[in-house]
């Protein structure tokens, strides 16, 4: 019996000797094929973009082609929860945004536990969002849409990516600090709302600066405040809206996270490819001239700090009475 018994204790620990040779072997190998980042908006907006700039970029130093997934919908959720529920294996990562912070406060009933349905792998930028109107609109300042919302209370409309997001916040803080009635226009992404802004079905949009920097340098739509406390280098003449609404601030945010349980070698090498695409002369080109600070941080950092955000608009919300509607 005890020679039985040692004989099993041998090979039980050989097993899971060879158990973790494979699986050293297999996140050293890794990636041996394509990886999915998916973007819970439609394609044409902000996050999209800063996405697929960044996809190149880690697909050169993974060494496999990181594949864009469009997964657009209430307010980020579908596309987000798709990814809670993807593999911990670090082919299935998604691009979140301010919404991932603020969803917890505005849906309860999240279809996963945002602290712990996900892992870290960086920040990877922040940046204002910008309040904008068609080229041709009647408002010039913050005080032009100030004044008309007063004077036709909830004829006015402003349009985001969807629910939750920091363009639909943004809106609703301003409608709450400035006391006035605007209708908002959620859209499956900032591509499809921008459309619809430029076509004259809104009136404005608090789009992210990587939404909508583009159409503002083109002469398409007009800027006419900023979020942040302080004014944006890349959005010059552009004065910011807490000028003329107290205690007005909003900051966007874009970074990456890849299932709950994904070992830590594999967010190690998806933070190393991050860093190194967001550090790249492309991405910088791209994207700090749409008014955004490259952060590419280590993971920790990226949970500090949208646990901070996650804890300031839940008072917000609360404090304020925003809906998701």
């Amino acid at each position: 019996m005890i020679a039985l018994n040692t004989v099993s204790r041998r090979f039980a620990a050989l097993v899971c000797a060879t158990a973790a040779l494979a699986s050293t072997h297999a996140f050293a190998a890794y990636p041996d094929k394509p990886i999915r980042l998916v973007v819970p908006f439609a394609p044409g907006g902000g996050t999209d973009l800063v996405a697929r700039t960044l996809a190149v970029g880690m697909g050169k130093e993974l060494g496999q082609q990181v594949i864009i997934d469009n997964k657009p919908g209430a307010g980020t959720i579908i596309g987000t929860d798709s990814v809670a529920k993807s593999p911990p294996d670090g082919y299935s990562i998604v691009i979140a945004t301010f919404a991932h912070a603020v969803n917890p406060s505005l849906s309860p009933k999240l279809p996963f536990d945002t602290s712990k349905a996900f892992t870290p792998i960086s920040l990877i930028a922040k940046g204002p969002n910008v309040l904008v109107v068609k080229a041709d609109s009647p408002f010039k300042s913050v005080k032009d849409v100030i004044a008309a919302a007063k004077a036709k209370p909830g004829k006015l409309t402003y349009a985001s990516q969807g629910n939750g997001t920091s363009a639909h916040l943004a809106g609703e803080m301003f409608t709450n600090l400035t006391k006035v009635q605007m209708i908002h226009v959620p859209y499956r992404g900032a591509g499809p709302a921008i459309t619809d802004l430029l076509g004259g079905q809104v009136d404005m949009i608090f789009g992210t600066a990587a939404a909508v920097a583009t159409f503002v340098d083109s002469g398409k739509l007009r800027a006419i405040g900023v979020t942040s406390a302080s004014p944006s280098p890349a959005l010059k003449g552009v004065a910011p809206i807490g000028q003329d609404v107290p205690g007005y601030q909003v900051e966007s945010w874009y970074g990456l996270y890849a299932p709950a349980g994904t070992p830590a070698e594999v967010i190690a090498k998806l933070n190393a490819a991050a860093k190194k695409a967001a550090a790249s002369p492309d991405f910088a080109k791209k994207i700090e001239q749409e008014g955004l600070s490259i952060m590419a941080s280590e993971p920790a950092e990226l949970d500090r700090y949208v646990k901070a955000e996650e804890a300031r608009w839940k008072k917000i919300v609360k404090e304020n009475n925003i809906k998701a509607e």
